[in-house]
């Protein structure tokens, strides 16, 4: 517990008496310090726990934390960093490459009497690029593409994502080129030839899995090595494609085989566009990666209260998940992060924010 002592002083000329001012803080008048809202926020978002078992924990410890208490907090603290993860948000759509991906959560439906389906929009920077990496997440009412949209803005680039329809007009109507997923087309393979070994399912793996030997070959490579290295990549594609195409045409339509076949042959502009250059990236795997955290989390807090504690949570999910992808210690950056932040000046926000700096 924090005790503040607030002097007060008495005029005895104009019989006024005048107080120290309250310190600035989070939460206005609430008896949280930051360690302790650091805490609440790591233990949900980071480590994954609901709000009732911390409530358990602290009553262990004879504190009294009410369940709505909490929540209250994670609300106020997750919009009081809502600056930060905007930041960070501006900060990615100056990359000229991005990855896409969305996850659904649950949402309460108070009217309804149970819960209805909302998505987590996640938007990650590219590991090729320069500069700290970024991931933001953008909670939603549904899987619309409008979503997309709304984030993107007028952004341009190169944009990473798998089959889902929600993207398909950017392409068409925006000056977004679209990058196709090789981890999606192997999963394809594998799921088939995992259910019933496939000779032609065999071959498809061994063509990709050349294409990602030549990738950790590049990995610590600079753009120009790695493009380099891509020139075999393109050989071996050409050599798929001629492959591929020769081979469907023996394989039943509507078979396992087909379809898994099919999928590869309709996004092959997409999927090869990644070795045109060096510091494109070959699949979704970064945002995929980086939703993984959250699919845990969200079977032990269930579901988001509203479309307003929704977005605040997505807050921090932003600066927690960025923080680890920069190596940062969470608890440690929340904590000294929301001691500042009441009194920091705004043109110097880009501080505060869970980035790695050059040495």
């Amino acid at each position: 517990m924090h005790r503040h002592i607030r002097p007060q002083y008495t005029c005895r000329k104009c019989e006024t008496v005048t107080a120290e001012p309250v310190p600035p803080a989070i939460i206005d008048g609430g008896m949280a310090a930051p360690g302790l809202l650091t805490w609440v926020m790591i233990s949900k978002y980071a480590d994954h726990l609901p709000l009732y078992r911390l409530e358990q924990i602290a009553a262990r410890s004879n504190v009294p934390l009410a369940r709505s208490t909490l929540a209250d907090w994670v609300g106020r603290t997750g919009f009081a960093l809502q600056p930060l993860a905007e930041r960070l948000a501006e900060l990615l759509r100056e990359r000229q490459v991005m990855h896409a991906d969305e996850t659904p959560v649950a949402q309460l439906d108070p009217g309804a009497g149970k819960t209805k389906r909302a998505y987590l929009w996640t938007w990650r920077s590219n590991d090729l690029d320069t500069g700290p990496p970024i991931v933001v997440f953008d909670y939603q009412t549904s899987r619309s593409g409008k979503h997309a949209d709304s984030f993107l803005g007028d952004w341009r680039g190169h944009l990473m994502v798998d089959d889902y329809s929600g993207y398909k007009h950017l392409f068409g109507e925006q000056d977004i080129t679209e990058l196709a997923c090789w981890a999606h087309a192997r999963r394809k393979f594998f799921d088939l030839h995992k259910d019933n070994p496939s000779p032609i399912a065999e071959a498809a793996l061994m063509r990709i899995a050349r294409l990602y030997q030549l990738e950790a070959e590049a990995k610590d490579a600079t753009q120009e090595t790695r493009q380099a290295l891509r020139q075999q990549a393109r050989e071996q594609l050409a050599e798929f494609n001629t492959w591929l195409s020769a081979t469907r045409k023996k394989v039943a339509p509507g078979s396992g085989t087909a379809k898994a076949m099919d999928y590869t042959i309709k996004r092959w502009p997409a999927l090869i566009r990644y070795a045109e250059t060096g510091h494109l990236p070959i699949d979704n795997n970064p945002v995929e990666n980086s939703i993984r955290p959250i699919a845990v989390g969200k079977k032990n807090w269930l579901f988001a209260g509203s479309e307003r504690a929704g977005k605040r949570a997505a807050n921090i999910q932003t600066l927690i998940g960025t923080a680890r992808l920069n190596g940062l210690d969470p608890h440690a950056w929340m904590k000294d992060t929301l001691e500042k932040l009441p009194t920091w000046p705004n043109n110097r926000l880009d501080e505060l924010l869970p980035l790695k700096t050059e040495a």
